[in-house]
């Protein structure tokens, strides 16, 4: 077994624009030295090191069903980031987890699942996509809800649009404002789950965004009928050591690395900054 605090080493083997502009976004396909796992599950968090600038916490984003690279869509925000966004194929970086809980995909199989999430947000959800589209007899109807600022923001579109021309889920993108060509929502993430309304019955929500997206998404669940229990989230951009031991991601009585990321929101409700 790994241990999640010793660092291993990675190759990247591919990089993909995801997004540009003043934020933009890249995934990064990298596999471990000698072929090891890191053996994560969803929702899953991992560090990334660049050697001589840092490292940071950032959300798997691929399932572990999908065996041959681990994923990660990175947006450009500090030092390590940036850094990373100058990376090549071929390069090496050092990867250290996995860290935190991650979904109980276990517990869902057999029901309806909705995923709700708004642009970088979306990545943390699609392991749980993957994970459905690779197990599919195991879980009912699969409802994905995506938004961005634009359509050039969206992430993993060109996927996301392959997914609703062949079937297996029922895909809903959004922009927020108008755009020439755009037949699709426009409108909040929030304001497009409404349209959508997805039936609470045997079914379970995650949605992870913007803050402010969340707690409408989680008011617009509740009103559409879904219980605290059956609506979870994830608070990954609170988490630094992974260990509980720097206090950064300490909210009320939990540690989000530890107790985190993922949480249903019976667990989040009385929490003081939530």
């Amino acid at each position: 077994m790994n241990n999640p605090y010793l660092p291993q080493v990675a190759k990247i083997i591919d990089v993909k624009d995801e997004a540009p502009g003043e934020r933009p976004i890249k995934t990064f396909k990298v596999v471990l030295e000698n072929g090891n796992s890191l053996n994560h599950r969803p929702g899953q968090c991992a560090i990334i090191g660049i050697l001589g600038i840092g490292e940071s916490m950032i959300s798997i984003a691929s399932s572990p069903t999908r065996k041959d690279c681990l994923e990660f869509s990175v947006m450009r925000l500090g030092t390590v980031t940036s850094a990373l966004h100058e990376c090549e194929p071929g390069d090496t970086i050092s990867l250290r987890g996995p860290y935190g809980n991650g979904f109980p995909l276990d517990d869902w199989k057999g029901k309806n699942i909705v995923t709700i999430g708004g642009g970088i947000g979306q990545a943390p959800l699609r392991p749980i996509v993957q994970s459905i589209l690779d197990n599919r007899s195991d879980f009912g109807d699969l409802t994905v809800i995506y938004g961005a600022r634009s359509s050039h923001d969206l992430c993993f579109k060109d996927e996301l649009l392959a997914l609703e021309k062949d079937g297996p889920a029922s895909v809903h993108l959004s922009i927020d404002a108008e755009e020439p060509g755009w037949n699709k929502f426009v409108g909040f993430v929030p304001n497009n789950l409404l349209e959508i309304k997805p039936s609470p019955e045997n079914c379970i929500a995650i949605t992870c965004g913007p803050v402010v997206m969340i707690k409408y998404v989680i008011k617009n669940l509740l009103e559409l009928g879904f219980t605290d229990a059956q609506i979870f989230t994830t608070m990954e951009n609170r988490m630094k050591c992974g260990i509980g031991k720097c206090g950064r991601c300490n909210v009320g009585h939990l540690y989000i690395c530890k107790d985190g990321p993922v949480f249903s929101y019976d667990t989040l409700k009385d929490l003081p900054e939530f």
